[in-house]
């Protein structure tokens, strides 16, 4: 089986609505997918309508944006959680509040120097999507100001840059005691990747353990080697699961579907983890 663990639609910052996400999924090999949109659920009933049309399996998910004691981003992967759950809707309702403070002045700092204006970026944004950098990048192309995401992070929206502006996120720890309280499977996405800034030592991964961190992404493109070896050690150690994704964002990412994908036993083991909400997969349906 080929599955592929990390995906974003529209709901978030990805570029193709969730059932196209889908199909695209299912047109590139695919077996099983996971849409894990930044901060919502919003796009898992239209995915699971699409998903059974084509025959893919579908794992509903949601990525966790976190901030750590240090100021360090992190994000944490929920598979199969309760969507309602009162407290996890609470922190990530308070995260998303947040982002669109933060994406609203960082737009005002920008448009001191660039052609940008907060409609633009609302142009980039699909209805009730979590606003983002990613939007900013958009709308950034969109002027001409960059050639696309890739390069509007590596110099303008870069947590280096004077346009920066930092924004409440749920400590991961915590992040991962609200996931295994929703009935969710809790893996911590691309752990290690140190191109995208800076990264938390271990006493983060051992209070992420401690609050039952199920797995890690060991098999991610921002992932160097000799980190995925550390990775592969601590999950070893310490009975971890280990995944592979893609992180696919559509047209908003070189990532692409399949690139990384998951081993068969480990989906079983998040599938029997996960209690708040049905994976659907065609075998079993």
């Amino acid at each position: 089986m080929r599955i592929d663990l990390h995906a974003h639609s529209t709901a978030s910052d990805g570029t193709e609505p969730p059932a196209d996400l889908v199909r695209a999924a299912f047109d590139s090999g695919l077996d099983v997918v996971a849409l894990t949109d930044h901060d919502t659920t919003a796009g898992w009933a239209p995915a699971l309508a699409a998903a059974r049309d084509l025959g893919i399996g579908l794992v509903p998910g949601m990525e966790i944006s976190c901030r750590s004691r240090e100021g360090i981003s992190v994000h944490v992967l929920a598979y199969l959680h309760d969507p309602t759950h009162a407290g996890l809707l609470e922190e990530i309702g308070k995260a998303r509040r947040a982002r669109l403070t933060r994406a609203e002045r960082m737009v005002e700092l920008l448009a001191e120097d660039f052609p940008i204006t907060w409609a633009d970026v609302t142009a980039q944004t699909a209805h009730e999507a979590t606003v983002g950098r990613p939007h900013i990048a958009d709308a950034l192309v969109a002027a001409g100001v960059v050639s696309d995401r890739s390069e509007a992070f590596s110099n303008i929206l870069t947590s280096h840059s004077r346009y920066y502006v930092t924004h409440y996120a749920p400590d991961p720890a915590h992040a991962v005691e609200l996931v295994k309280e929703a009935g969710g499977a809790a893996v911590f996405a691309h752990p290690v990747a140190s191109n995208r800034g800076r990264v938390v030592g271990e006493e983060v991964f051992r209070q992420m353990i401690d609050a039952g961190l199920d797995g890690v992404e060991v098999d991610h493109r921002d992932n160097p080697e000799e980190g995925r070896a550390w990775l592969r050690r601590l999950a070893a150690e310490q009975g971890l699961l280990m995944t592979g994704s893609s992180d696919y964002h559509g047209a908003g990412k070189p990532n692409r579907l399949g690139e990384n994908v998951t081993a068969a036993a480990v989906l079983e083991r998040i599938l029997e983890i996960g209690s708040g909400a049905p994976a659907y997969l065609p075998s079993a349906a």
